[in-house]
């Protein structure tokens, strides 16, 4: 199998994935990557959160935060990351983005969702009446999984307390959710983005939405009539709360 024919196989599989959740093709995906298991073992026999847990725990704004935990070492991702990716946009606001993890060009640059992708969402938001600048747009895992894979679930849990040390600081009023891998982060749910899409949660009494990936759209463009049903309900809901 060529390389081209192999990398549009394993984005197909990736795709189907974003659609059924973690049944399909998860033992297989783990066995293929290699990752270890016990990422304690793996960070010198420590707890994942021994890592400078009394400083970032007590930090009173994203700058401090940042400075404390972007040396992270806390799981294997750091290995290959060239920048960790902490997130960008108004650290009051009122809207949070959550997608899943860097791709290539924000490992280069340190900021999420830029690129093509990137400039999607912004398109996305712009149709519904936010600008980027005032929103706040972080991800589930800082560093870059090697080849775009999905973030693994221990990888996830190692990364996971630094974004909701971020939701504490942010004090956002609404969440929205960019794809299965961020939803599930979030609320701990293993149902399909299909099943997940179009309801409301609430994550530590916030409300949260879960639409499409923009990476997901570029993809399959036919996804994206779904997607803005998803985001005008986002909106009409923000603008109930207001």
């Amino acid at each position: 199998m060529n390389e081209k024919l192999k990398d549009e196989l394993i984005q197909a599989l990736i795709d189907q994935k974003e659609i059924f959740g973690d049944i399909l093709f998860e033992k297989d995906i783990k066995r293929k990557t290699g990752v270890v298991k016990n990422l304690s073992e793996e960070a010198g026999g420590k707890s994942l959160l021994v890592q400078k847990k009394e400083g970032w725990q007590k930090a009173e704004s994203l700058r401090e935060l940042n400075d404390l935990i972007k040396d992270c070492t806390n799981c294997p991702l750091h290995k290959s990351r060239n920048k960790f990716v902490f997130g960008v946009g108004d650290p009051d606001a009122d809207v949070l983005v959550v997608g899943e993890g860097p791709g290539a060009e924000e490992d280069k640059q340190g900021e999420p969702f830029v690129g093509r992708a990137g400039k999607l969402l912004n398109d996305i938001l712009k149709a519904i009446n936010f600008e980027r600048n005032a929103v706040y747009i972080a991800n589930i895992v800082k560093c870059r999984p090697p080849g775009n894979r999905t973030p693994m679930a221990e990888e996830m849990d190692a990364c996971f307390p630094y974004l909701d040390k971020q939701i504490e600081l942010i004090k956002p009023k609404m969440i929205l959710a960019l794809g299965l891998t961020a939803a599930q982060g979030l609320l701990k749910k293993k149902d399909s983005l299909t099943k997940l899409r179009g309801n409301v949660y609430e994550y530590k009494g916030i409300r949260t939405m879960v639409t499409y990936h923009p990476a997901a759209l570029l993809r399959n463009p036919q996804w994206k009539r779904g997607c803005w049903e998803d985001v005008q309900k986002f909106r009409k809901l923000y603008d109930e709360m207001q």
